[in-house]
């Protein structure tokens, strides 16, 4: 899959696709396993947050659950041609509206590895016309493409805020 190109998505998407080196279907591949089996290495310090008013683990892993399910709603939609905009989501209100310390690492890493092997069937699926596809999602323009590479790029940015900030 080519890399998308500038155009093809907000500003803020370049956080996370500037992370995504290399074949980005091996990587999402890659990561169903390898951060699962990092979510569970994060046992002792699930409800650690590195400082006041920051997440903790449990609600850090449960942000990127939910981010991964919403940027696969907005591939899906996209690609299946929606025209109506789609909404944004303020990712601080959804982490205080669920009760993610209710649940173990475990939970979240299983979870995790079962919702990306799913979305990998779809994002599988899709031909070059789909993924050029363009939609609008919280009033910005992103193509399919671009949101396969933010969900690889996603997980990366988290991986590397635990590590320099939790750990």
């Amino acid at each position: 899959m080519n890399r998308p190109q500038t155009q093809e998505y907000p500003e803020w998407g370049n956080t996370y696709i500037r992370l995504v080196e290399g074949d980005v279907i091996e990587i999402l591949t890659k990561q169903a396993t390898e951060f699962a089996e990092f979510i569970n290495s994060l046992v002792e310090k699930a409800d650690y947050a590195y400082a006041p008013g920051k997440w903790t683990i449990k609600e850090l892993i449960g942000h990127i659950v939910d981010t991964e399910r919403i940027l696969v709603f907005r591939l899906l939609s996209f690609a299946r041609g929606e025209k109506v905009a789609l909404p944004g989501f303020e990712e601080d209100d959804y982490v205080a509206a669920a009760h993610f310390q209710d649940r173990s690492l475990f939970s979240f890493a299983e979870e995790f590895t079962l919702l990306r092997k799913a979305n990998l069937y779809l994002i599988n699926s899709l031909n070059e016309d789909e993924l050029n596809v363009i939609g609008n999602a919280n009033g910005k323009q992103m193509s399919v493409r671009s949101l396969v590479y933010i969900l690889a790029g996603h997980i990366i940015h988290h991986t590397n805020v635990i590590k320099e900030r939790y750990l």
